[in-house]
């Protein structure tokens, strides 16, 4: 018998996925990981700080952007603060590697979602990065109706 995916259980035919981290060997375990994801077109790209995230998204497009919450916590803020804020990556999906639930981290609507590294498989980050994709759709189809219903509501009060 065979069961056949559907078009919901793949990401992108192309899935670029930039990581954000300050240690070397965790990210390298990352990409492990990152590396049993169920697609096979999967590109990477790896900063270490905020200037190396600019010069990664000089020519690479990310899908999804994986940040390592050791970086520390006014590093965290700060990128997500300004990936958020620029046109060009505040759509671009952000997951927050935690250490533990219990460390300091950035609760901000910028984030898309919190992963513990501890439980981190390529089957529950597949799930996270799928579930981001869905989100990043539904804010824009809401955005869009909002945007389109007051519109509406301003040619009618006119």
């Amino acid at each position: 018998m065979v069961i056949e995916k559907s078009k919901s259980e793949t990401l992108h035919e192309k899935v670029n996925i930039l990581l954000v981290g300050n240690n070397p060997i965790e990210l390298s375990a990352l990409l492990n990981t990152v590396k049993g994801l169920p697609n096979r077109l999967i590109t990477t790209e790896t900063a270490f700080d905020l200037a190396s995230i600019w010069q990664r998204l000089i020519k690479f497009k990310p899908n999804y952007i994986l940040i390592d919450d050791n970086i520390g916590f006014n590093e965290l803020t700060q990128a997500v603060g300004v990936l958020s804020s620029n046109p060009k990556t505040r759509d671009i999906p952000i997951t927050v590697l935690k250490n533990s639930n219990y460390s300091e981290s950035a609760f901000t609507n910028d984030i898309a979602d919190y992963l513990l590294k501890q439980n981190l498989t390529s089957e529950s980050l597949f799930i996270a990065l799928k579930n981001s994709l869905k989100f990043k759709r539904t804010r824009q189809f809401l955005v869009k109706a909002y945007t389109k219903r007051k519109r509406e509501l301003l040619k009618l009060v006119r």
